[in-house]
């Protein structure tokens, strides 16, 4: 395709931008011409400032942050902001040699009811056991906290499909032919997990008993169009 290029507003940069792409999968070409980041990572900061507009004084975590976008823009402005990645080689707590914390999603060291705001951005695709994930994010939620993430809705209106699990003895069980996303502290990448569907929802309130919306947005004008960049929001009520 021919470049792709419209004047916008970033609501990342919080100013005027241009948003421009060289490939027709404006999910992870769509950039902006200020902070680089693309539109999933443009709507989820808009969702976290839409629902927790004081987000630079609450405590937040972010799992797996990238490296651009709403990841930095959180690191600079928000006084309580951490990170963690998941290292199987190191204690879960301890602190890796590339500075960041070791946290497995589905055995948290956090205190109960520690964040106000939980973030993950195309993570709960690559957990072998989701259910135990989610249950581990409420537990260090406050009350009225909320756990915002992207994950990519694959199989949108059909049932969620596992694509590898664990065997108890901690082998790889593929059910479909491996599949592996980009991973930032592992050039081997990620392997995929699930195939989500919009019943992601149900589950999460089956498990954690937190209501969840998905929120589908669609505006170019602030650089927020592509496939498979739905919002997650699941809120602690207790």
């Amino acid at each position: 395709m021919d470049k792709f290029q419209h004047d916008g507003w970033c609501p990342i940069c919080e100013k005027n931008e241009t948003f421009i792409s060289e490939h027709s999968w404006f999910r992870d070409h769509l950039l902006c011409s200020g902070c680089g980041s693309i539109p999933r990572e443009r709507a989820i900061f808009k969702i976290i400032k839409d629902y927790f507009p004081d987000y630079k004084n609450l405590m937040i975590h972010e799992t797996s942050p990238g490296v651009r976008g709403a990841s930095i823009k959180l690191q600079k402005e928000c006084i309580h902001y951490t990170t963690s990645q998941y290292f199987p080689s190191i204690p879960s707590g301890s602190t890796h040699p590339s500075g960041y914390r070791c946290e497995n999603l589905e055995a948290l060291t956090f205190s109960d009811n520690f964040f106000d705001v939980f973030i993950s951005q195309d993570v709960m695709e690559h957990i072998f056991n989701p259910e135990k994930a989610f249950k581990e994010i409420v537990r260090v939620l406050k009350p009225g906290g909320a756990h915002i993430f992207t994950v990519p809705i694959i199989n949108k209106t059909k049932k969620s499909e596992r694509w590898a699990s664990m065997s108890d003895n901690g082998e790889i069980i593929y059910h479909h032919e491996p599949e592996y996303h980009g991973n930032p502290v592992d050039a081997k990448g990620s392997l995929v997990t699930m195939h989500w569907g919009y019943d992601i929802a149900s589950l999460i309130q089956e498990v954690a008993k937190m209501p969840t919306v998905i929120i589908q947005i669609d505006d170019i004008d602030k650089g927020i169009r592509a496939e498979y960049i739905d919002v997650l929001v699941s809120i602690k009520q207790y």
